[in-house]
């Protein structure tokens, strides 16, 4: 096993808390115990048998989740003893031990596959995350473009894989259709353009709902600016054309957010955020990221 490697937290990540994703670790439990329960372990390993097993990282990594794998071994059989070693949001080494397990062995071996999954899946987003926001370092201070998330989650994850994101040091987008107006090209087809779909939006929602429209050009962008918006989405412009969208939303002297988003990624994104855009939306990190290597091995 490798020493404890040296953090570089993303900054002020608070833990979640249990009850949003309790009910979700029992169902994937329930899913794969079956109508029978753990045959091979139950088969294979003597009733009464305690030892320990440690969490391990295989490939250097962003932590995420393991609360919840944690917590997947407590939910189990409360009788377990888990020692966590480290925290979402920290960096951890290949072959660190980030959280040890002890007590009988046959829950420790039936909540494994279950626990790693989610740890594997979460860390592999912080991860990502993390090294998409570290390719924005090579642009130099001061251009303030963040990464975040999108509403591209795995059905009955987005909590956790929002919290993930948020380890790896980017920020979340909308959590769900109710926390904000977006407006995208459907949207602006049905509605007759984006003049109409704009108007309509700020008479049905209330004074503290921000509304957000999506352009493809610099023409419906000039549109969105003329009525009036909170935030605009850029979608799919080069580089050069997303700095004159930049250029407009600043010389309108309205406190417009500028959104870059489609097909960005870490190699794309250093020359996404020196157009000056605000925020860089990445849909892939959630739904495409590949898991972070880890394992449960038994002493």
């Amino acid at each position: 096993m490798t020493g404890r490697a040296r953090r570089n937290p993303a900054p002020s990540i608070p833990p979640l808390p249990p009850l949003l994703y309790e009910d979700l670790v029992r169902a994937t439990l329930r899913e794969d115990l079956g109508r029978a329960g753990d045959l091979t372990t139950d088969a294979v390993i003597p009733d009464g048998a305690v030892g320990a097993a440690r969490l391990v990282v295989r490939a250097e990594g962003r932590l995420a989740g393991l609360a919840v794998a944690c917590d997947t071994f407590r939910l189990l059989d409360s009788t377990l003893e888990v020692e966590a070693r480290s925290a979402d949001g920290e960096d951890a080494a290949s072959g660190e031990t980030v959280a040890v397990v002890r007590g009988p062995l046959r829950p420790i071996l039936t909540a494994e596959r279950t626990a790693l999954n989610f740890f594997g899946h979460l860390a592999g987003i912080a991860t990502t995350t993390r090294n998409i926001v570290r390719a924005l370092a090579g642009v130099g201070a001061g251009t303030g473009a963040r990464i975040v998330c999108t509403r591209k989650t795995t059905p009955g994850l987005r909590a956790l894989e929002k919290h993930a994101v948020r380890c790896g040091g980017g920020a979340n987008h909308r959590f769900g259709l109710d926390d904000a107006v977006l407006i995208k090209d459907n949207h602006r087809a049905v509605a007759g353009g984006v003049r109409p779909a704009i108007e309509r939006a700020r008479a049905f929602v209330g004074h503290l709902v921000k509304i957000e429209v999506e352009v493809d050009t610099l023409e419906e962008l000039e549109e969105a600016l003329a009525t009036g918006v909170d935030a605009v989405l850029l979608d799919n412009m080069a580089p050069e054309t997303l700095r004159r969208a930049v250029e407009m939303c600043r010389g309108s002297r309205q406190n417009v957010v500028t959104e870059a988003s489609g097909g960005i990624t870490p190699e794309t994104a250093p020359a996404v955020a020196a157009t000056g855009v605000d925020v860089i939306s990445v849909g892939w990190i959630t739904h495409s990221a590949p898991s972070l290597d880890v394992a449960l091995d038994v002493d």
